[in-house]
């Protein structure tokens, strides 16, 4: 090989190489970019509960550079070092309201899965069919609940709830967030229990199992993923959901979302004592999502593998 070749070769690797690596950083760049972007309003609630009214009318964004930072928002809810282990009325109403949330948004997250994954089950496993219906108008059928506006169900739900006494309940609120995430339940776990091959099923019939005893032990291990994956999508929506949870109680079953937006006084809104809460509030999804990262991952890809 002459002189003239190899550094011909050379060069072209070099080119190839200088390619490869602008890419990826232009890659990486978008990617960083939008992480920025995404995580920017979390900075902002966070840094939002440690300044002062000045601070935030002004705008300043770097803690020690632009503010000192200050536990005025955590303190109004005594939750700052020096009131955490005194009374407080504030704390105590705060943690009442983060219980409620945890009660209603884990107990119609896990009504929601255990009532979806039986309907998608059916769907993805049995032909259905009522009057023109088939398997497919009728998965439409549930998703097509959710362009219904909630505002629409305002009053026949008040007089509803006020009828059977479940105005203020965290009953009914279960009931009714059960009913506004089932659908998103139902097509998720729809395309999970679908990429899951039929003679698995059948082999363990085979074998003596049951209809359920093949579910069981067989499809709910395999499907487990997507399941928390549907899980921690109605968790979220419900953990957050704030229109009929103003609306249906007024003491005893409220929820974060409606103590957030109730932070006003005579000077306004209490921006630090709302960034506060709503750090609090943000708090728990985010160590579910650390933590069950993996089940995410898999459920999102599963589904689509098919």
């Amino acid at each position: 090989m002459s002189d003239s070749q190899i550094f011909h070769d050379s060069e072209m690797d070099l080119s190839h190489r200088a390619k490869w690596l602008t890419k990826r950083v232009a890659i990486y760049g978008v990617l960083i970019f939008w992480t920025i972007i995404c995580l920017f309003p979390i900075y902002w609630t966070i840094t939002t509960s440690f300044k002062i009214a000045p601070d935030v009318m002004q705008g300043n964004m770097i803690p020690w550079v632009d503010f000192e930072p200050r536990w005025k928002g955590w303190k109004s809810l005594g939750l700052s070092p020096n009131t955490i282990f005194t009374e407080s009325t504030v704390r105590d109403e705060f943690i009442k309201r983060f219980m409620n949330s945890i009660k209603t948004s884990v107990g119609a997250s896990t009504l929601a899965l255990i009532l979806g994954s039986c309907a998608a089950y059916g769907l993805s496993r049995f032909n259905y069919r009522f009057g023109f219906m088939r398997n497919s108008d009728i998965s439409f059928f549930f998703l097509s609940q959710l362009i219904l506006p909630p505002v629409v169900l305002a009053l026949p739900f008040l007089v509803l709830y006020k009828k059977f006494a479940l105005l203020d309940t965290s009953l009914g609120l279960i009931l009714l967030y059960t009913l506004t995430v089932l659908p998103i339940v139902i097509w998720i776990m729809r395309d999970q229990f679908s990429a899951i091959p039929v003679e698995l099923e059948e082999a363990a019939l085979v074998d003596g199992l049951s209809v359920w005893g093949a579910f069981f032990t067989i499809i709910l291990p395999i499907a487990l993923p997507g399941m928390v994956a549907a899980f921690i999508l109605a968790l979220v929506l419900t953990w957050n959901e704030y229109f009929f949870a103003a609306l249906l109680t007024s003491t005893d079953a409220k929820t974060l979302p409606v103590m957030v937006a109730s932070q006003t006084g005579s000077q306004g809104i209490n921006w630090w004592s709302m960034a506060a809460l709503s750090a609090a509030a943000i708090f728990p999804l985010v160590v579910i999502g650390v933590v069950l990262e993996r089940f995410i991952i898999k459920g999102m890809a599963s589904g689509s593998g098919k």
